[in-house]
């Protein structure tokens, strides 16, 4: 397991989707990272990645990528769970007080 750090500490990355995008001659990809502490909250990230590096500027999807990225949550079903974009909805997010 990946293990990387976040405002709340460390988390371990427990799924990862990816989809590739393209803008002229720029090749780049969007990422969804279900991730979780080591108290057991779980976090999800959104980032966007050039040559493998996770950058965490703003993230914009074209309508194909969206149905893209609902393709790819397929093979993460918890990540897809907690977007309310899997097949029953799995366990939500909540706002956690903040």
């Amino acid at each position: 397991m990946t293990k990387t750090g976040t405002p709340w500490g460390a988390a371990t990355v427990v799924e990862r989707v990816s989809v590739r995008q393209r803008s002229g001659q720029k090749h780049f990809s969007s990422v969804v990272e279900l991730l979780e502490t080591a108290g057991g909250e779980r976090l999800v990230r959104f980032a966007y990645s050039t040559g493998g590096a996770a950058r965490r500027g703003p993230v914009t999807l074209r309508a194909a990528d969206v149905a893209r990225l609902r393709n790819a949550l397929d093979k993460a079903p918890a990540l897809a769970g907690l977007l309310g974009l899997g097949a029953s909805g799995g366990d939500r997010l909540d706002d956690g007080g903040e």
